[in-house]
């Protein structure tokens, strides 16, 4: 991956979540993506994998609604093959990493990661 559009991808990324954007940051993800995390888990119950662009803006437009103070403060990236790996600390002060696998210049899947030996609310969701 070229270094100069992980920069961009990542300023704009981090832009938008900070912003509360979810339009902005779904403009990176595929239609058919599938995003799995621990705190959609939580947010939706089941299994914690959100499948297609427009139950991602659901999910992500809910959690907002449940953390209206969340800010991401980048720690580092990571880049790969086809992926990357934003670290970040968030507004409860949890390491994070979300690990995103591209298809082109869009993310087709992402994982959301956080530290084991956090038990409890990762992203401040309770």
């Amino acid at each position: 991956m070229d270094l100069d559009i992980i920069e961009r991808f990542v300023n704009s990324w981090l832009s938008a979540w900070n912003t509360h954007n979810v339009e902005a940051v779904l403009a990176h993800f595929a239609e058919d993506v599938t995003f799995s995390s621990p705190v959609a888990a939580r947010v939706l119950g089941g299994d914690g994998t959100v499948r297609g662009k427009a139950a991602l803006r659901a999910y992500w437009t809910e959690a907002l609604t449940r953390v209206p103070d969340l800010r991401f403060e980048l720690v580092g990236s990571y880049a790969g093959v086809d992926c990357l790996v934003i670290h970040y600390r968030n507004q409860v002060g949890g390491l994070v990493n979300e690990v995103l696998v591209f298809d082109g210049p869009l993310v087709v899947r992402g994982y959301g990661t956080y530290l084991t030996d956090d038990r409890s609310a990762p992203a401040g969701i309770d």
